[in-house]
């Protein structure tokens, strides 16, 4: 029988801990979560790869140490209301839900929108919304942390509107051929934008 928890093992010790994830409640979280839940079944066995992968719908679930990273970045305490623009498989949800207080992730394809609600249907302090991502949620903002899993080609100003003063935003953003990972952080209604590193996303869909 295929080993995920050793796999998932070696994924937090050669894809996390050997790079930059230095965020303990980072690594116990991805130590915990079976990933390979959040794949199709031709691709359980490859749920700890170093890389992307296919979900369908021309999306993908982001490589486990992109995931990690985007995590890092939030800077996450424990009791953080987070909205995240697409749930995707519930794979960076289910991360969140174990660092965070609230989580509120939208997703604009049905199909996932319904998988991850049953996927995440443990998580108590989890909401989804079938929705566009572009305009954020609304009703429960502002939000301290806003994570984005697809890239637009510029910061949407709906979620810039919907983070928290002192609050920070990781997204993706630029077009597909050259997209760059952001934090973005609010204080004193000022916005502050500084790039991370290369990276390459799916579009973020619908936006206008």
């Amino acid at each position: 029988m295929f080993n995920y928890l050793k796999q998932r093992n070696l994924m937090v010790e050669k894809q996390l801990i050997s790079r930059d994830i230095r965020d303990k409640r980072v690594i116990e979280a991805m130590g915990k979560i079976p990933r390979e839940n959040f794949v199709g079944p031709e691709h359980r066995e490859q749920a700890y790869v170093d890389e992307p992968l296919p979900i369908g719908n021309g999306q993908t679930i982001s490589q486990p140490y992109i995931v990690a990273l985007m995590t890092q970045l939030l800077q996450l305490k424990g009791k953080e209301k987070v909205l995240e623009i697409g749930t995707g498989s519930g794979y960076q949800t289910a991360v969140l839900a174990e660092l965070a207080g609230q989580v509120y992730s939208v997703e604009s394809i049905p199909q996932f929108y319904y998988q991850a609600k049953h996927l995440l249907a443990g998580y108590k302090n989890i909401w989804l919304l079938n929705g566009n991502g572009y305009y954020g949620w609304k009703q429960h903002a502002p939000y301290d942390r806003i994570i984005v899993t697809a890239a637009p080609k510029n910061i949407p100003p709906p979620l810039v509107s919907q983070l928290k003063d002192d609050g920070i935003m990781v997204i993706p953003a630029g077009s597909p051929f050259g997209q760059s990972l952001y934090v973005i952080t609010k204080k004193g209604g000022k916005i502050h934008q500084k790039a991370v590193s290369p990276v390459a996303f799916v579009p973020l869909r619908d936006e206008v």
